[in-house]
């Protein structure tokens, strides 16, 4: 009798850069992809951009989550890209959520977050946009 080879779980690292100590949003998406048969590794808050990356690295994630509401995601999201491509971690894709401003979420869009998630918007939606964006990533 020949097996199906079992899927591997997408791999994400939920993260939250900065100085912001609000994560009750980040769990509850964590806890969601991780319903949803995701490896979910929380990063904790007030990580650095650094910290992120290495992380990332070192934990090997097929998608990178960012939360922030501190309004300091122009400077902190910006700076996880750079470390990225710097540490030459390709096609690792980056979304991410919190209070962040239409313009704001066009232009981080522009330099290459696949995903920005505002307030309210629903978990189901969420889980599908990973999903998509681990799939395009393959």
């Amino acid at each position: 009798m020949v097996r199906a080879k079992k899927a591997t779980p997408i791999r994400v690292l939920i993260a939250k850069p900065g100085l912001d100590g609000h994560d009750r949003g980040a769990k509850v998406v964590a806890r969601a992809l991780r319903d949803a048969g995701m490896e979910v590794i929380y990063a904790g808050l007030r990580q650095t951009p650094d910290e992120i990356v290495e992380a990332a690295i070192e934990e090997d994630v097929d998608l990178v989550g960012l939360s922030c509401l501190s309004g300091a995601h122009m400077a902190l999201f910006p700076r996880v890209l750079r470390l990225l491509k710097l540490r030459k971690v390709k096609n690792v894709p980056v979304f991410a959520g919190g209070i962040i401003p239409d313009e704001d979420a066009r232009r981080l869009k522009r330099i290459g977050v696949r995903a920005v998630f505002g307030p309210g918007t629903s978990l189901d939606t969420i889980v599908t946009t990973a999903r998509q964006i681990a799939r395009r990533r393959a």
